[in-house]
């Protein structure tokens, strides 16, 4: 890999990361007019249709039958697995109502992930089970409140998510290599409108006074999030190591804690903060790889 496509992977990683952390604000902020299914459609919407004039523009003479099949085919898969895990991370959201602690639970899905990459066969490291134990001290430090466990159901249905959001990381790893980045993308946000809206109709009684209430936090999830940060992501894996990868995309846990500080005036408890920074310790160290000294 050259080092000019080394240097586009970190710019989209980062750039994703960014705007991800950023857009934990905006869902601590949409959940106050929408429900969750009707949040998500919304945004998975724009982010779909935002990607068509990109796949007209750099994609439009892509012939591979194959790449264009394993597309069209992860995608779903993909989407599934997206939309169970944006649902649940929105749901957390509105129940921890929190930016900042949200970002940092979900985080630990880069942990996660070389974990459950020992079921593909994949190597895992001793610094890798390290810091799988920090953050399970960080998140226990985040979910104390004068020294009493204060575990919430919130917290929980976070961790579910970060559970589905490794899945889906380990996905790309594994597949992004055959497909169409644009054409894959936009697949698995239709899956996830389609998800969405299946669940609105049933379970959420959607008004246009809700979408005005949050029409800035739907465009900026919608634009940015969805359609400018997971298409960063999959070009950025793309450009990419896994490791490498990973360790950038960590960085939204410390975005998202940035924001809602910054825009919501959200505050935590020294042991949280302290937590926040086991959590963090433990994504790193979980994605470093130390190079053996030869003899």
């Amino acid at each position: 890999m050259t080092k000019q496509n080394k240097a586009k992977g970190i710019i989209f990683l980062i750039t994703a990361a960014v705007v991800w952390g950023f857009a934990f604000v905006a869902q601590r902020m949409g959940a106050d007019s929408m429900p969750a299914f009707y949040f998500n459609f919304s945004r998975y919407l724009l982010g779909t249709l935002s990607l068509i004039p990109l796949i007209l523009i750099f994609e439009r003479k892509a012939d591979d039958r194959a790449m264009i099949k394993n597309s069209v085919v992860v995608g779903i898969v993909a989407g599934i697995v997206l939309a169970l895990a944006s649902y649940l991370q929105q749901i957390g959201i509105e129940m921890t109502d929190s930016a900042g602690k949200s970002g940092f639970i979900t985080g630990l899905y880069m942990v996660l992930v070389p974990i459950f990459g020992v079921f593909l066969k994949k190597k895992t490291t001793i610094q890798t089970w390290i810091g799988a134990i920090l953050g399970i001290c960080g998140l226990f430090l985040i979910c104390t409140d004068g020294g009493r466990l204060t575990f919430t159901g919130g917290d929980i249905v976070l961790i579910a998510s970060a559970m589905f959001f490794a899945t889906h990381i380990l996905i790309i790893d594994t597949f992004g290599q055959k497909m169409y980045s644009l054409r894959f993308a936009m697949t698995q946000f239709a899956v996830c409108t389609f998800f969405n809206f299946v669940g609105m109709l049933i379970f959420d009684e959607p008004t246009l006074p809700q979408l005005q209430a949050a029409l800035i936090p739907v465009l900026y999830c919608g634009l940015m999030s969805v359609g400018v940060a997971y298409t960063c992501q999959v070009l950025g894996q793309k450009y990419s190591e896994p490791t490498s990868a990973s360790i950038i995309l960590s960085t939204e846990a410390v975005f998202s804690a940035i924001g809602g500080a910054i825009i919501l005036h959200e505050k935590m408890a020294l042991p949280a903060y302290l937590g926040c920074a086991l959590i963090f310790g433990g994504i790193l160290l979980s994605q470093v790889k130390f190079k053996k000294k030869q003899k």
